[in-house]
């Protein structure tokens, strides 16, 4: 009976070990043809500076983010021509840019979102890791070019490096800038300035003794009254003073590199100093008190019809402003001008990042027939120089012409004052630098399209600023991230209300102290503890 019993068991052996080998022999099959089946399209040889054209035509579903400025046409040239040179027919999914973040994670939560998710900005990515609908796109970079070549070339590995999960992996490409590129600022009446000789102001206190006088001159007007429910200006002030808020707070941490380790903004004396100053403003009648709680329109009218003097915008908002004074005050009887961001007691300091919004990729990309060039057209679209200038600047000849390198609109088409007299707009009439796929590239692709106010600017602040380093990241794990959620939300929602409440008057300053104790019984050392401690442990890891 022994014996039989060997001759079975070895029997069993010898079955066990072929079915092994059968199955080890399947599997790299059917992985080598996985392989191929994804290959349909693309394009054998592709390089830094090759044009993509797939060698089968497919179409690709992409979600797009419509600005109501102009509008989505399913006649655009800009459709025509991505088809024409590379063989692609996107399928657009047409989302109102108002709704455009809630409708993006239905999508993605719903699994009906189409394979290319664009307008999507660092962090975002984030909340969609757990569930493994978004593609770990850094597993494939290898097979874009042009992105690796300007990682590589411009020097991006630090700040690409902020944006790898806890699993060491990114799900994001996000758009490339080759520098800094800052465009929020103050936009002030610089006539009324010059009128009354009083000094452009560079820094936040300079601007203080600037309002006085305006508010002498003339005490039936608030000198300041802001947009953006005054968070684009909170952001652009407080890396003068040292610290985060307003659009930029993030999630509230802000790296301290004396002691390698992230403390909490709103805690921070430099916060205090920053809630201190605009108080200041507040309670002497020189920022307007609405500036928190009003719409948009309400705070351009102001502007526009003389009844204030400081507003906050960018280079497409000061042109736009301009339109509007031409009826209001008449073309010849004002003049206003974005000025460099003020510094603060912390100096000319000025944060941002190289990295613009980007692109998320489904998981069910990679089960497409078309998946590797599929990669090739977002590589060629968003980070050749090529595709960056046809999604900019659309189709030479036609919309632009381009002589010894410098890039000029043909004569009747217009883009954000570029050439007045064009009739045709090149994002409204043809669909080119709509945004959701012209961010990023060069400093010369990004100035080609500026004016030489707005060169001026980006020159001077280029002169005077310092650019702070990007901070370490923190890489939550997904057991954590949950946790991090829990603990954040009511620390910033708690902030945010109490940031408005110190500037506008409704809570004392003196109470800044009381502030702090409120959020440590919050949670707020539970939420550094756990950060400070993901940090750490990254750090080790690296």
């Amino acid at each position: 009976m022994k014996s039989g019993r060997k001759r079975l068991k070895s029997i069993f052996c010898l079955i066990a070990l072929f079915v092994l080998v059968i199955a080890g022999c399947s599997n790299k099959e059917s992985t080598g043809t996985a392989n191929e089946n994804t290959k349909k399209g693309a394009m054998e040889s592709y390089g830094v500076g090759d044009t993509f054209k797939a060698s089968e035509e497919f179409e690709l579903p992409i979600l797009y983010s419509d600005q109501p400025t102009y509008p989505y046409k399913e006649n655009w040239l800009l459709w025509e021509k991505i088809k024409e040179m590379t063989n692609v027919s996107l399928k657009p999914t047409i989302v109102p840019m108002s709704d455009y973040t809630q409708k993006r994670s239905l999508l993605i939560s719903s699994g009906d979102a189409p394979l290319i998710i664009p307008k999507t900005y660092p962090g975002e990515e984030s909340a969609f890791v757990s569930s493994g609908t978004i593609l770990p796109i850094s597993d494939y970079i290898d097979k874009m070019p042009h992105f690796k070549d300007k990682i590589e070339k411009w020097q991006l590995e630090d700040e690409l490096e902020g944006l790898r999960q806890n699993d060491g992996k990114f799900y994001l490409l996000p758009g490339l800038h080759e520098e800094v590129w800052p465009d929020y600022t103050l936009i002030i009446r610089t006539d009324i300035f010059e009128k009354h000789n009083i000094a452009i102001p560079t820094t936040w206190d300079e601007l203080y003794v600037a309002m006085k006088k305006l508010k002498e001159l003339y005490p039936d007007v608030t000198p300041f009254s802001d947009r953006f429910l005054f968070d684009s200006t909170l952001n652009i002030a407080a890396t003068g003073f040292g610290t985060k808020a307003g659009w930029g707070y993030g999630n509230g941490l802000t790296y301290d590199e004396s002691a390698d380790e992230f403390i909490y903004s709103a805690t921070t004396n430099e916060y205090k100093e920053l809630l201190t100053y605009f108080n200041k403003l507040v309670s002497e009648g020189l920022l307007d008190k609405e500036s928190f709680t009003q719409e948009d329109d309400q705070a351009i009218q102001k502007f526009v019809t003389g009844k204030s003097f400081i507003i906050n915008g960018n280079s497409q908002t000061v042109i736009l402003h301009r339109n509007d004074m031409d009826k209001t005050l008449g073309k010849d009887n004002y003049s206003i001008s974005k000025i460099t961001v003020p510094g603060g007691p912390a100096g000319q300091l000025m944060s941002g990042s190289r990295l613009e919004n980007g692109v998320m990729i489904s998981s069910k990309a990679k089960e497409s027939e078309n998946f590797d060039a599929i990669l090739q057209f977002i590589d060629w679209l968003y980070y050749s120089d090529e595709g960056q200038e046809f999604a900019k600047w659309g189709v030479e000849g036609t919309t632009f012409t381009k002589t010894d390198g410098v890039r000029k609109l043909v004569d009747d088409v217009n883009y954000n004052g570029l050439n007045p007299a064009g009739t045709k707009d090149l994002r409204t009439e043809f669909g080119f630098s709509g945004g959701v796929f012209a961010y990023g590239g060069t400093t010369d692709l990004l100035q080609s399209m500026m004016s030489e106010e707005e060169i001026k600017f980006q020159d001077d602040m280029a002169k005077v600023k310092t650019t702070i380093p990007a901070e370490p990241p923190i890489p939550f794990s997904m057991e954590d991230r949950e946790k991090v959620t829990l603990l954040n939300t009511p620390l910033k929602d708690y902030s945010v209300q109490n940031t408005l409440k110190f500037i506008i008057g409704d809570r004392d300053l003196k109470e800044f102290d009381a502030f702090v104790k409120e959020l440590e019984g919050q949670g707020l050392q539970q939420y550094l503890d756990l950060a400070n401690k993901t940090y750490k442990e990254y750090k080790e890891s690296k």
